[in-house]
């Protein structure tokens, strides 16, 4: 088995899931009292949240690379990147290790024309939105990405970071993503990336009727298929 190697922190609710989710892969996998060999690097999320606001992606690369190196220090094998959002500087912390990075778009793309669609909707933060980092990625592999109106940009950002990073899950705010969600379908959307771990303690495929595309769980997949290889 190799051994995963894990920068989270951003937040910790996205962290505890990976974590908690490739546990509980490898016992599935494996069964009796089989566990992942895990190295998890954390950062302070609220630290980079302000380097986020500031916009100053060159540092928050410098801190991603450095956790990054500790990984690998530590025994890591490859590395996972434990967020959607800050893939904006993965090629960064990429080129900062000897060791491959499982990079989230390469797993979700890979997903999405398994299932034969090429145009998905895109749920995330605002940076995940309207950065083009994430959709440019998925165009490498032929896959379309929409997001939504821009009207709704704040509301769910507002969502991951007030309520979500939280714990916080709403009834009034999955009913609106719900809506939204609808709205990616008319604009031609085949099925819908939940493109933030926290969204998914929100929305699930039983929420909606298009083929959702959880990242997180799709990403923790990849990682186990990879370890276990």
């Amino acid at each position: 088995m190799q051994t995963i190697g894990l920068v989270g922190g951003m937040s910790w609710e996205s962290s505890l899931v990976y974590y908690r989710d490739l546990n509980v892969g490898v016992q599935e996998r494996l069964g009796g009292l089989s566990s992942p060999k895990l190295v998890l690097s954390a950062v302070d999320f609220a630290e980079l949240t302000a380097l986020e606001d500031a916009e100053r992606w060159d540092r928050i690369g410098e801190l991603l690379a450095d956790a990054a190196r500790g990984v690998e220090r530590a025994g890591a094998d490859f590395l996972v990147l434990c967020t959607t959002t800050f893939h904006k500087v993965a090629d960064e912390v990429a080129a900062a290790v000897d060791i491959p990075l499982l990079h989230l778009g390469d797993v979700v793309a890979e997903a999405v024309k398994a299932a034969r669609i090429t145009k998905v909707g895109l749920l995330g933060t605002t940076v995940a939105m309207t950065d083009p980092f994430f959709a440019e990625r998925m165009a490498e592999h032929g896959v379309e990405v929409v997001v939504p109106d821009a009207a709704h940009h704040d509301f769910l950002n507002t969502a991951i970071y007030d309520e979500l990073v939280h714990g916080r899950v709403v009834d009034t705010t999955r009913r609106r993503v719900v809506s939204i969600v609808d709205e990616l379908w008319d604009a031609g959307a085949q099925g819908i990336l939940v493109g933030c771990t926290e969204l998914e303690l929100l929305i699930s495929q039983s929420d909606i009727d298009l083929p959702a595309f959880p990242c997180t769980t799709l990403h923790v997949a990849a990682a186990l298929d990879r370890a276990l290889a």
